[in-house]
């Protein structure tokens, strides 16, 4: 199920600005080998979310091959601390190489293993946490990661539209997963949260 017209989210991506070589070989490889990304449109939204909150000790969960990580370090600017957290030690290498390339690598901590383990290890709060995990772990996650936004910090997650498949009963914990998130979210009294309909779906919480 699409989240928007076809044709509709073509003219949405027609407006981007063109990316430079390091993003557009991040497109290329995801592209090739299935590699989930958010994506330009997304990321540049959250790019502006964080220029605008100017955050600067943001933890990212789920990181793949860290294109999400790199449009972040970008706006967050030279005296951020960005942290990278993936499952996969060969897309922390190849997330390093990119971090390199495109001079970021000094401000972005790769983390490899569990996010939420390796959110459970490292101390202190966050401005902004983006959350990108396994969908049968977003209930854990929103556990874990509110009480660890600061006051006024933003907690963003990715794809819960999941494909429409949230709006049908399922027994898929995936779908479960997104569902039950999402019911968090909106019963939460700590969080604003606005669910904005753009490639799968992003959810923007501010942290009351």
């Amino acid at each position: 199920m699409r989240i928007t017209n076809q044709d509709i989210e073509k003219y949405i991506y027609a407006q981007l600005p063109k990316r430079d070589a390091v993003v557009t070989e991040m497109e290329r490889y995801a592209a090739k080998h299935k590699v989930p990304i958010i994506g330009p449109a997304v990321a540049r939204m959250i790019s502006l979310f964080v220029e605008l909150t100017g955050a600067r000790r943001i933890f990212e969960m789920g990181s793949a091959i860290g294109y999400s990580t790199l449009w972040i370090a970008r706006a967050a600017g030279r005296d951020a601390e960005i942290f990278y957290t993936d499952g996969d030690p060969k897309n922390a290498e190849r997330a390093r190489g990119s971090f390199e390339r495109a001079g970021v690598a000094d401000r972005i901590k790769i983390q490899v293993g569990d996010a939420l383990d390796l959110l459970r290890q490292i101390p202190g709060e966050f401005d902004i946490i983006f959350n990108d995990v396994n969908k049968d772990q977003y209930p854990a996650v929103f556990k874990l990661a509110v009480p660890r936004v600061r006051r006024g910090g933003l907690f963003i997650t990715d794809n819960t539209l999941w494909s429409g498949r949230v709006t049908k009963k399922s027994s898929n914990a995936f779908t479960r997963g997104v569902q039950e998130f999402n019911r968090l979210v909106r019963n939460s009294s700590e969080l604003f949260p606005v669910l904005v309909p753009l490639r799968d779906g992003v959810t923007i919480c501010r942290k009351l």
